[in-house]
C-alpha cells in the first residue's frame, strides 16, 4: 500500500468529454470523505474538442494551489499525453486506452495502466458514460465509500429519467470493479480527527467567492453583459435573485451595463458590475461618469490575457495599470485583489460599503485563475458583518455638491426628503447645475481628491506571512499569494517572508516602512512588466531588481515558483 499526504489527480480530454462534471463529483466527494481538496482547471476557447485539463489535488492537510505534479493521469484522448507531456514523470501512473495514446513508432517510458474507457463507458449506456467511469477509478483507487458516491450522483442527477440515474451508477460500479484488477492501491494519510471539521466545511470557487460576498454587502441589482471568466458572477447572483431580492440584467453591451447600475445606485439600490478586460475599456466612460456624479460603484474585474481577446480562457494580471488609470480625468479610486476565497468574499462585501461611504468606484480585480479554482475551507463568519448605508433624507435647501472638512457631501436619493437630487455628467455648482465657473471646477476636482485622506487611513495594510522581521519579502499581489506560500514553505528560509497585498490602491501608509526594512526585495506577478512594482517605484520611488514574472496565459505552479525562489532567495 502506497500511502501519501498529497496526491495529485488530473484529467484530461476535449470540451464535451464531461471532464467538469467529473471534476464536479469528484471534488465533492473527496470533501465528503473528508479529505482536503484543491481543484483548477485549463481550458481552451471553443465549446467542443481541443485539450482542457482539470487537476485535481486530495490532501490530509489544507491545500489551495496548482502542483505540477501528476500522480495519476486520465487521458481521454489521443491528444492528451501531448497536452500535459511537460507534466509527465516516470512516476505518473496513467490510466487510459494504450492504443489510443501511444503511436507504436514513439518510444515512450510512459507507466500507462490499459484500461479501455470507451468500451466500458458503452457498455454503460453510451460513450458519454466515459467521465462516470472515470469517477468509480478515483473513488476505488482511493478507497471510498460507494453508498457515498452513489449518493451525490443520484443527488445531482436527480431531476434526470430514473434510466440516466441508473447507468451513471453502473458506469462508477464498472469503474470501481476495474479499478480493483489493477493492482494499485493508494492512500492518502488523513488524521481521523480532522475529518469531521473538513466535512462541515464548504466547498466553493472564486466566482462563487466572490458572489456570496457581493450578498453579503447588500447587492441588489447587478447589470452586465457575458464575458468569461467574469460571467460565473452573473449566473450566480441571477440564480439568488428571489432569494436574496437581486435584480439581475443580462445588458446588451457593457456600457449599458455600466449606465443602468450608476442608475441603480442613483435611485438608492446597491449595484455592482462584473467584467472582464474587454468589457471593462467599454465601461470606462461609465467609470468616469460615476466619477463626476459621485455616485458609488463596484466593479468586478476578471483579468484574462490581452491585448485585444487574447487568450478568452486563459489567465493573466494584465490589467492593473489600466484598472488604476482607465477613465478620462482625474479621480479617486480603491481597488482590492483578492488572493484567497476568504478575501474573496470579505473584500468583495467590503467594497459596497467603501463605495457607498466615499461615494467612489471600487474595483475588484480577480483572474480566471481565482474564478475556476476550488477548495474546502470554513464557513463565512457572518457575525461581524456590517453594511451600513450613507444615504440621508434632503430638506429643502438640499445641495449633492456640498463642500465638507473630508470632501464627502451628503449623498441624497429622489423621494427621500424634500429636496431635489440633481446630478450632471458636466462638472456642476455645490446644487448639481451646470457650471463653467472656473474657481468652482477647482474646488470640485478639490473636493473629490480630499476623500484620499481618509480612503488611505482605511486602505488595508499588507498581510506580512512569516517571520514579521524578515530580511527577505516575496512581494505578490491577488490569486499569487497560495503558490508563493507553498513554495516558501517548501524552501523554508526563517529569515524571508511573504508580502501580501489584498489591497493595491490607495496604498497605507505603513507599506512604505515594512519595504525598508527588509534587505531583499523580491517581487512575483503573473504579468510581463511588473506592473505592481511600477505602481510601487512611482509612489516611493523603490526599485525592485528581483522580478519573477510569467505572461503565458497560465499561472505559477508551485514547483515553478520554488524553483525560481531558490535562485533569488538562496
Amino acid at each position: 500500500m502506497v500511502k501519501k499526504e498529497d496526491i495529485s489527480i488530473v484529467l484530461c480530454g476535449p470540451a464535451g468529454q464531461g471532464i467538469k462534471t467529473a471534476e464536479k463529483i469528484m471534488v465533492s466527494i473527496f470533501k465528503k470523505a473528508g479529505y482536503n481538496v484543491f481543484a483548477t482547471k485549463e481550458y481552451m476557447s471553443r465549446i467542443r474538442g481541443g485539450s482542457n485539463s482539470t487537476s485535481i489535488r486530495v490532501s490530509s492537510k489544507p491545500i489551495r494551489a496548482l502542483v505540477d505534479r501528476m500522480d495519476i493521469l486520465i487521458p481521454l484522448d489521443s491528444q492528451a499525453l501531448h497536452h500535459v507531456e511537460s507534466r509527465i514523470t516516470s512516476e505518473t501512473i496513467i490510466i487510459g486506452e494504450k492504443e489510443k495514446l501511444v503511436e507504436k513508432k514513439q518510444n515512450h517510458n510512459y507507466m500507462i495502466f490499459d484500461v479501455s474507457l470507451t468500451k466500458l463507458a458503452k457498455e454503460a449506456g453510451g460513450v458519454i458514460y466515459a467521465n462516470m467511469v472515470v469517477v468509480g477509478i478515483i473513488a476505488e483507487l482511493l478507497n471510498l465509500d460507494r453508498s457515498l458516491v452513489y449518493s451525490y450522483v443520484e443527488d445531482i442527477f436527480s431531476k434526470k429519467e430514473k434510466e440516466i440515474v441508473s447507468q451513471n451508477i453502473n458506469a462508477i460500479d464498472l469503474g470501481y470493479k476495474t479499478s480493483s484488477e489493477l493492482d494499485l492501491d493508494l492512500r492518502i494519510n488523513i488524521q481521523p480527527k480532522k475529518t469531521a471539521k473538513i466535512k462541515e466545511q464548504i466547498m466553493i470557487n472564486g466566482g462563487e467567492a466572490v458572489s456570496m460576498g457581493a450578498v453579503a454587502g447588500g447587492c441588489n441589482f447587478i447589470a452586465s453583459y457575458p464575458m468569461t471568466p467574469s460571467t460565473s458572477v452573473l449566473t450566480f447572483l441571477a440564480q439568488q435573485g428571489k432569494r436574496f431580492n437581486i435584480v439581475a440584467e443580462q445588458a446588451e453591451d457593457e456600457i449599458a451595463a455600466i449606465n443602468m447600475t450608476l442608475g441603480a445606485w442613483y435611485a438608492g439600490a446597491r449595484g455592482m458590475v462584473t467584467t472582464s478586460g474587454g468589457g471593462f475599456a467599454l465601461m470606462t466612460e461609465g467609470l468616469s461618469l460615476a466619477a463626476m456624479l459621485e455616485t458609488p460603484l463596484v466593479i468586478h474585474l476578471a483579468q484574462r490575457p490581452g491585448p485585444a481577446t487574447g487568450l478568452p480562457t486563459r489567465t493573466e494580471q494584465g490589467d492593473l495599470l489600466f484598472a488604476l488609470h482607465a477613465g478620462h480625468g482625474e479621480f479617486p479610486r480603491i481597488i482590492f485583489t483578492p488572493g484567497t476565497l476568504e478575501d474573496g468574499f470579505y473584500l468583495t462585501q467590503k467594497a459596497f460599503n467603501l463605495a457607498d461611504k466615499f461615494q467612489i468606484p471600487v474595483l475588484i480585480l480577480t483572474d480566471q485563475y481565482f474564478i475556476d479554482s476550488y477548495y474546502n475551507i470554513p464557513a463565512f463568519d457572518f457575525s461581524e458583518i456590517q453594511n451600513k448605508k450613507y444615504m440621508v433624507k434632503t430638506n429643502k435647501d438640499y445641495q449633492r455638491y456640498a463642500l465638507t472638512k473630508n470632501g464627502i457631501s451628503p449623498r441624497g436619493i429622489p423621494g427621500n426628503g424634500d429636496g431635489m437630487v440633481v446630478v450632471d455628467s458636466d462638472e456642476h455648482d455645490y446644487d448639481g447645475h451646470i457650471t463653467e465657473n472656473l474657481a468652482i471646477r477647482s474646488k470640485m476636482v478639490d473636493k473629490r481628491w480630499q476623500k484620499m485622506n481618509e480612503m488611505v487611513q482605511e486602505a488595508l495594510p499588507p498581510e506580512i506571512i512569516g517571520p514579521q522581521e524578515s530580511e527577505t519579502l516575496v512581494i505578490c499581489w491577488g490569486s499569487t499569494v497560495n503558490m508563493v506560500k507553498e513554495a516558501l514553505h517548501h524552501i523554508n528560509q526563517n529569515k524571508t517572508a511573504l508580502l501580501y497585498f489584498k489591497q493595491v490602491y490607495p496604498l497605507p501608509s505603513q507599506t512604505l516602512p515594512i519595504l525598508k526594512r527588509a534587505k531583499k526585495l523580491i517581487i512575483v506577478e503573473n504579468n510581463a512588466t511588473a506592473q505592481f512594482a511600477q505602481i510601487l517605484k512611482t509612489q516611493f520611488n523603490l526599485d525592485i531588481p528581483a522580478k519573477i514574472l510569467t505572461y503565458r496565459g497560465q499561472t505559477f505552479s508551485v514547483e515553478e515558483l520554488e524553483k525560481k525562489l531558490r535562485k533569488v532567495i538562496l
